[in-house]
């Protein structure tokens, strides 16, 4: 006759399992929130300081909010929807504080810059003024 070897297996291991599961999930949430953050943050820095410090220079204009508004309708919207309000995943919104804290000049080297590695293209082929009126705009939803 054999014998089989009892196997100890504690009854509080499923509650165990799911309390490390949840607390990996949050880690990870976590870690992943702040990388983003941090990326998006990073974008910013690489601005020279000559196209940081460029007024908008319609920034006071109603019909270059008007105007952005269709130039976004046209050429953002497909991406960060109607609100500027983004995916939440790889379309970003466009009414973060990173965003806010962003100088209209930053706004306007990024739209003619692009980021193809994250998705955004360069609209370096619009002519400066449209970019502007796009970065007037982006304020009006602020």
């Amino acid at each position: 006759m054999s014998r089989i070897a009892a196997t100890f297996i504690p009854t509080t291991g499923a509650k165990t399992n799911t309390r490390q599961r949840w607390g990996t999930l949050i880690f990870i949430s976590l870690f992943t929130t702040l990388a983003l953050a941090a990326t998006s943050a990073a974008r910013w820095d690489q601005v020279p300081t000559k196209e940081h410090t460029r007024p908008n220079p319609f920034a006071a204009s109603p019909e270059a909010v008007h105007a952005g508004a269709i130039l976004y309708r046209d050429h953002c919207q497909q991406c960060h929807r109607a609100d500027a309000g983004g995916d939440g995943k790889k379309k970003p919104s466009l009414r973060t504080d990173h965003v806010r804290a962003a100088t209209d000049g930053d706004l306007e080297w990024f739209l003619r810059q692009g980021d193809l590695g994250h998705g955004m293209p360069s609209w370096s082929s619009l002519p400066e003024a449209q970019r502007w009126q796009i970065v007037a705009y982006l304020r009006s939803l602020q």
